[in-house]
């Protein structure tokens, strides 16, 4: 096996480089950084506990700030509610939701909504009701980000029943939610 030293392989202008053929294994060894896999990784939880209807969900948002926590890259931002991505992609996001019901027949939706040159839509929801115990609901959605100034989304609460509650913790996740860069835009 021979080794090749090199700062910088160039493909010819209009060319794709290739490295390896088919069935072979290009592995980097330990401590090498590459730009191949994830990006991005974040995780924001809900800090303290909402016990009403929230449009958009704008208050009690960190980040975790337990032993052992990192994100991967920028991380994403949040201002009133409205979350901007670090940059352009393919991003998976993903909401986890510990809920207190008062009654059997409450009922608490959270919504992600995303934003396209200021079109609002609901793209998927994590529905919770007919108990009046604690219950989890989760939902994701695959959003493909072509410009981190016109797509943007927000967490909304809605149908939240009195006396019951969307649960929020600063020292552990309970109610949290994930973004994680899969790869390019599509």
């Amino acid at each position: 096996m021979a080794t090749l030293f090199v700062d910088k392989i160039d493909p010819q202008s209009g060319t794709t480089l290739s490295l390896g053929s088919s069935g072979d294994t290009i592995q980097a060894t330990a401590g090498t950084t590459n730009n191949l896999g994830i990006s991005e990784a974040d995780q924001w939880r809900l800090t303290a506990d909402l016990t009403a209807n929230e449009s958009p969900l704008s208050s009690n948002l960190a980040r975790p700030t337990n032993t052992g926590f990192s994100k991967i890259g920028t991380g994403m931002s949040v201002s009133s509610g409205v979350w901007t991505f670090p940059s352009t992609g393919l991003w998976k996001i993903e909401a986890n939701v510990l809920a207190i019901l008062a009654s059997n027949d409450a009922q608490i939706i959270l919504a992600i909504r995303t934003y396209i040159n200021s079109s609002a839509a609901d793209v998927a929801n994590a529905v919770m009701g007919s108990l009046s115990d604690y219950t989890m609901g989760n939902t994701s959605f695959l959003y493909n980000v072509t410009n981190t100034s016109t797509h943007q989304l927000v967490f909304r609460v809605y149908s939240l029943g009195s006396g019951g509650s969307i649960r929020g913790d600063a020292t552990l996740n309970e109610t949290h939610f994930n973004f994680i860069r899969l790869g390019d835009s599509q």
